[in-house]
């Protein structure tokens, strides 16, 4: 099964220590197959909505960009729990903040 993992942006600056420390638990994950990719986010993005025949494009960044995802990470696992360790595992190493798990529907 395949599940996103995304992460909002936190007030704490990244340092060595975490660079370090996210780079192991990043190379164990892609030697173990687990993990598909990775990547930061630009925080500000692009919204399209539509609404019946009108399609509206507005360049951000928007108001509420604490709420916006600034990193993610695509893994495959064989169950939810297995996702949820591995995002329990980041929270430990980045600190306090908050990612969303979900799974990835489709081939």
């Amino acid at each position: 099964m395949r599940y996103l993992m995304t992460t909002k942006p936190s007030d704490t600056a990244p340092d060595e220590k975490l660079f370090a420390e996210m780079g192991r638990f990043v190379e164990e994950l892609t030697a173990a197959g687990v993990l598909l990719a990775t990547g930061g986010l630009e925080p500000g993005g692009v919204r399209v909505t539509s609404s019946g025949e009108e399609i509206t494009v507005t360049d951000g960044p928007f108001a509420e960009a604490k709420e916006a995802v600034a990193g993610f990470a695509l893994i495959e696992v064989r169950s939810q729990e297995e996702a949820i360790e591995l995002a329990r595992r980041f929270r430990r190493i980045v600190g306090d903040g908050e990612s969303v798990v979900q799974q990835v529907f489709g081939p």
